[in-house]
């Protein structure tokens, strides 16, 4: 049976996240996520093709709904997902830490 040090080590070690790898796994969904969005609708076709996905062109300069657009989607999703990952894994790691100090003190 595992000691309280033992335990403690184990919680510390699980609670923490790497921003890194963090930010590749959201760059990647993100990414990919905007790639198949777009793909998917230019699949689909039809009169007005993704006129509501196309609005992202307004934060993503060069993005349209087009096959092109979803390469460069594919890039722009990928950064906006690696900070968001970086900055959740951060701010996680934080409060994590702060807890820890709580706890020990």
């Amino acid at each position: 049976m595992a000691g309280a040090e033992e335990r403690e080590l184990i919680r510390a070690a699980v609670a923490r996240l790497r921003a890194g790898i963090t930010a590749v796994v959201f760059g990647m969904v993100c990414g990919l996520g905007l790639a198949v969005a777009t793909s998917w609708l230019l699949i689909r076709g039809g009169p007005d093709v993704g006129r509501t996905l196309g609005l992202l062109g307004n934060y993503f300069p060069g993005y349209t709904v087009t096959w092109p657009g979803a390469l460069v989607g594919l890039v722009y999703g990928f950064a906006f997902g690696a900070i968001v990952g970086w900055c959740t894994a951060t701010i996680y790691n934080r409060i994590t830490n702060l807890r820890e100090r709580r706890r020990r003190a």
